[in-house]
């Protein structure tokens, strides 16, 4: 197996764990190895819908990804792009206009809660060693911007990066992901994965992440979305 496969084999185990973990706050989902594929899904079995998530690496086409699902009956979801940014040399967190703070008090929990409409996480989760860390930026008495991070074999994975369109282009971003950058490497992470949309695959890279593949969300035809 190359360097290159090997990365794309570890960022495919950590977005697997980290976004399994964040989809049990509200519905408990486990992960199992079928050969050489993961499988995640709903422990209790109870939802009948499911999708197959396909990494084709940057280097390779995507043509023939596409024609063997679309062959085989399935229709494509949608695509994000596939990052990592090894935790070494973090930038200090830049000057923002806002606040930038970890929630580690019930109330901050609350009120991202309502934002977000989720269940606040817990008073468990919100101590200096929490596995699961949620980050805010604060202009005023609002939020305006969020992101979080939940440590998966020994790396992080990064979700749910949002910044109010009223406040965007103003460094929020970039202030957000670095703190937690700072916060994942004293958790001991070797490095930070995520996707992204075509609109949010422009600022990761300003901030050290790689884009290292696309991520294919495929359905059946009969299950997918109208």
């Amino acid at each position: 197996m190359t360097g290159s496969n090997r990365t794309i084999e570890s960022a495919i185990e950590v977005f697997v764990h980290g976004h399994s973990t964040g989809k049990s706050r509200t519905f408990p989902y486990e992960t199992s190895r079928v050969g050489s594929l993961w499988l995640m899904r709903d422990a209790e079995h109870a939802r009948g819908r499911f999708h197959v998530c396909v990494m084709v690496a940057t280097a390779e086409p995507d043509e023939p990804t596409r024609s063997a699902y679309k062959a085989l009956g399935y229709r494509l979801l949608g695509t994000e792009g596939f990052f990592v940014r090894r935790i070494s040399q973090i930038p200090r967190p830049p000057q923002a206009a806002v606040s930038i703070e970890r929630v580690q008090t019930a109330e901050l929990a609350v009120q991202l809660g309502k934002i977000t409409r989720t269940r606040p996480i817990p008073d468990t989760l919100l101590g200096d060693d929490a596995s699961f860390r949620q980050y805010v930026a604060i202009d005023g008495e609002d939020i305006v911007g969020r992101v979080r991070s939940v440590d998966a074999v020994g790396a992080t994975w990064c979700a749910d990066m949002y910044v109010e369109p009223s406040h965007r282009r103003r460094g929020i971003g970039q202030a957000l992901l670095s703190r937690m950058l700072w916060d994942d490497q004293a958790h001991g992470s070797k490095s930070s994965v995520l996707t992204a949309t075509h609109t949010g695959a422009h600022l990761y890279p300003r901030v050290g992440y790689e884009r290292i593949g696309t991520l294919f969300m495929f359905a059946p035809k009969s299950m997918a979305p109208r």
